[in-house]
């Protein structure tokens, strides 16, 4: 009886995220029209971002060989704020979620035009991440597993969710250094989020997440290698916004017993790329503001691989824990307080591949050196890869 059990609780959960889509089908017409309104604006916003001089040229951290220009957040912007406006409820959350993300594509835009130092960019990811828990977004409820549901003050859950949310701004930033990368990565983010929203029965994340999944597929026809524009700073910070607000509203606040992990996760890969990277300035004394071409995709290419194999690749490792967030949500393994097999088994099969990805991508990259001692010792002579 406990496997027939475990079985149904797992149709059971199926059963709710086709339920609740069929009562939300405007999860599939936001993403649709952000497609739409990305793919169609995009040419205009690259031709006037180079009326305006808004460029990157070539060096420093980007891989371009040629000027691009650099404001497509504004177009993603437009591909999330039009949708949302048409299929979101317009209460009070969305209200302040929608608010803090022009605040925040401003920012970006500004950054990207004029540049900003980096305290004037963080004072506007402060700002724009407070808007949103001003308006009721921040965790007040929080499930800590093997402890329980726990009720946070405002003078905590709130603080702490400004805290998230700019520290995943910054995680996008820097993430957004190779042709394709960030909008990949952030459109994976945005369908897990919005299937697990779903099947949490918060409708109104779930469409903003999918509308995320749409935008970003549609700027990957215009941004994927050879990119023919770049998101920049506004289009960063916008979608490391909007993924961050919405995993506060849709999946933190909420009395399921493993919604920590489903934003660690799916949000992996941004965070282990921001920590190697940080933690690697702080080792050699530099600033951790400043941008270089130490990040995971750069190592990538250092390792021989293309451009477009090397945001495959990480695609697939975001694919990979974004899949085992799933899992966690859809095959419990331990339900009612009972191991199942089966169960058991599926979630040990989808945590082996995530698990097996991510190992292959320490060993690639050498991240822990004790990983591949041949190419170790052949670093020993080269000075660039001692560098890297």
């Amino acid at each position: 009886m406990s496997v027939l059990a475990a079985v149904r609780d797992v149709g059971s959960a199926h059963h709710n995220v086709f339920r609740v889509l069929a009562d939300n089908l405007q999860v599939v017409w936001g993403a649709l029209l952000a497609f739409g309104i990305v793919v169609l604006l995009t040419p205009a916003v690259g031709g006037m971002a180079r009326r305006l001089g808004a460029v990157d040229s070539p060096g420093g951290r980007r891989l371009n060989v040629r000027p691009i220009p650099n404001l497509g957040g504004i177009a993603l912007f437009f591909g999330i704020f039009v949708p949302a406006l048409a299929f979101v409820h317009l209460g009070r959350e969305t209200r302040g979620l929608l608010i803090g993300a022009a605040v925040a594509v401003t920012v970006g835009a500004i950054d990207d035009f004029r540049g900003l130092r980096w305290f004037e960019k963080l004072g506007g990811q402060i700002v724009a991440a407070t808007i949103p828990v001003a308006f009721g977004v921040w965790v007040s409820t929080f499930t800590f597993p093997f402890i329980g549901i726990h009720e946070l003050p405002v003078w905590v859950g709130g603080p702490l969710s400004v805290l998230w949310i700019v520290a995943i701004m910054n995680m996008f930033n820097f993430l957004d250094g190779m042709d394709g990368l960030a909008a990949g990565v952030a459109a994976i983010a945005g369908l897990t989020f919005a299937v697990i929203a779903l099947s949490l029965a918060k409708p109104d994340a779930a469409i903003i997440s999918a509308i995320v999944f749409g935008a970003c597929l549609g700027f990957l026809r215009h941004n994927f290698y050879p990119a023919r524009i770049f998101m920049g700073d506004s289009g960063a910070l916008l979608l490391g916004y909007v993924l961050a607000a919405v995993s506060v509203q849709g999946l933190l606040k909420t009395a399921a017993t493993v919604a920590l992990f489903f934003p660690l996760l799916v949000l992996a890969v941004p965070i282990a790329d921001t920590t190697f990277v940080v933690l690697r300035r702080i080792r050699h004394g530099e600033s951790p503001f400043v941008g270089d071409q130490a990040h995971l995709h750069h190592r990538f290419l250092r390792r021989g691989f293309s451009q477009p194999r090397a945001a495959l690749t990480i695609w697939i490792w975001c694919g990979a824990l974004a899949l085992a967030a799933l899992a966690t949500r859809f095959i419990p393994p331990r339900a009612h307080g009972v191991w199942h097999l089966w169960p058991t088994l599926g979630a040990a099969v989808i945590g082996g591949i995530a698990l097996g990805v991510s190992v292959y991508v320490v060993y690639v990259l050498e991240i822990v050196k004790v990983a591949n001692p041949i190419q170790r010792r052949r670093a020993a002579d080269d000075p660039l890869r001692k560098s890297a």
